[in-house]
């Protein structure tokens, strides 16, 4: 009964250990099946959390993978998807500035989306794993618009409508790098239209019908010319070939009538003369014939001319106004030079005459500058302060009044004195003499000053001295005396 017991307890053991094996291989089971997961063909599996390291050492942030499936292990791992579905963004760009400082209207249609290149899917695993499309969409629209006024910034107009590949390409160029950086590729660009406000493509696309429309009047009137010159060639040799055939014609007819005639001679003498008249006429009316021909050859020949004519002066006449309108925008070139030199001279002048007027004024400035200090050395009086500046040329004065007579030569004087009322007149002529000297009294009066007392008296018209009186203002300057 133990023995029975006890291999009872070991069966159970046995049954609950291989039962308990059984839930642990179920449940690993399980979480292998939960935790394995697989990525779809559109869309790329971020892993993320401890996902290994980099080929440098550092810490990976994230593990990429399009296609295929992956472990996610519990605890330590997460995992999200990133949609590559394609976004279409639709980009008004308006007053764009172009190197010609002129602003454009750019509106396109870009397609992006979330690339699969490694390095770039690391880029959006980093940058775009928690952002909804419509903020991804945000995001590339910010890099779009900057970019494209970038490049718009180093076109011409021209290059941008005319050279349209050119402008797709610098767009693909530089608007993909850009978008690389935060893991998205550029599918397609379409640019709908390129506008301005100030008319200049419509201009260009003016100016592009007009040369077409007069290339092609030019091709029409030079293959109108052809044509006329061709048709006149092609009617003078068909005149020409008829006028020989029917010389042909003519001549093996006359031959056989003189056969005939030769032959039938001594029957039909009579005939034979009418058919001498009778080639005679065919020969006068060939004759009009081949007139008649030459006149119409001389014709087409004349009308041909006058269309070669018409074309030389058509030449001419083009040339001739090519080189009006040269010599008119070279003559106001010149008339622009003109004005430019004389507007320097102008300024030249006018600078020159500011210049001295500044130094005028300095100068003139200074004087006053020194004069007022004279003043004040005066003591404040003007009349004082002229006499000041009179008194220290007065030796200059006097060096004048002596060189006005000095160059007087008198070597000998006669005089024949006639005795007037019982007086010699010498005397009187001698003092005439000194008397045509202004008496320095007189020259301090025509100065405005007064000869000082101590230098004399002013003689009065009888010959006697008179005093001078003090006319000086009170502040005038006085010479001190001599207390010795």
């Amino acid at each position: 009964m133990q023995l029975l017991s006890l291999s009872q307890g070991a069966i159970g053991g046995i049954v609950g250990g291989v039962i308990g094996a059984v839930l642990l291989i179920l449940l690993i089971v399980v979480i292998i099946a939960t935790r394995y997961k697989k990525c779809p063909s559109d869309k790329i599996m971020v892993i993320y959390g401890r996902v290994g390291k980099s080929s440098d050492g550092t810490a990976r942030s994230a593990k990429c993978i399009h296609g295929g499936a992956a472990f996610i292990w519990p605890f330590v791992q997460g995992y999200s998807f990133l949609d590559l579905t394609p976004i279409s963004i639709q980009i008004d760009l308006k007053n764009a500035l172009s190197r010609q400082n002129i602003r454009i209207d750019v509106p396109s249609r870009f397609t992006v989306g979330i690339s699969t290149e490694p390095g770039i899917m690391q880029n959006a695993a980093e940058r775009l794993r928690s952002l909804s499309p419509t903020e991804i969409q945000r995001y590339a629209e910010d890099i779009i618009f900057g970019q494209l006024r970038l490049i718009i910034a180093t076109m011409d107009i021209e290059e941008i409508n005319t050279n349209r590949d050119k402008f797709l390409e610098s767009v693909s160029v530089n608007v993909e790098g850009e978008l690389k950086k935060i893991g998205l590729r550029l599918i397609n660009v379409n640019v709908t239209d390129i506008s301005d406000e100030s008319g200049y493509i419509d201009a260009l696309g003016k100016e592009a019908a007009a040369q077409a429309r007069n290339d092609a009047k030019k091709s029409v009137a030079e293959k109108d010319r052809d044509g006329s010159i061709a048709e006149a060639n092609a009617i003078k040799d068909q005149r020409i070939q008829v006028a020989a055939a029917n010389s042909e014609a003519i001549d093996g007819e006359n031959k056989s009538k003189v056969r005939i005639s030769q032959s039938n001679a001594l029957l039909r003498e009579a005939e034979a003369e009418a058919n001498r008249s009778a080639q005679s006429a065919e020969f006068i009316a060939q004759a009009k014939a081949n007139e008649e021909a030459y006149k119409a050859e001389q014709q087409a020949e004349m009308e041909r001319a006058k269309r070669e004519r018409a074309t030389l002066e058509a030449d001419v006449l083009v040339n001739a106004e090519i080189q009006k309108q040269k010599a008119e925008i070279e003559a106001e070139a010149e008339a622009e030079r003109i004005r430019r030199r004389a507007q320097g001279e102008a300024d030249a002048a006018y600078a020159k005459r500011v210049a001295e007027a500044k130094g005028q004024l300095e100068i003139l400035t200074k004087q006053a500058e020194g004069f007022g200090k004279i003043i004040a050395a005066a003591g404040g009086s003007s009349d004082d302060a002229v006499k000041m500046l009179i008194a220290d040329k007065i030796e200059t004065l006097v060096t004048k009044q002596v060189e006005a007579i000095q160059n007087l030569h008198i070597d000998k004087v006669t005089v024949w004195d006639s005795m007037k009322d019982g007086k010699p007149t010498t005397a009187n002529f001698l003092s005439g003499m000194l008397g045509a000297v202004p008496p320095l009294n007189e020259l301090f009066k025509m100065n405005g000053m007064e000869l000082p007392e101590f230098l004399g008296k002013p003689v009065a018209s009888d010959g006697e001295q008179t005093p001078v009186e003090d006319k000086k203002p009170a502040g005038s300057l006085k010479k001190p005396k001599n207390k010795n």
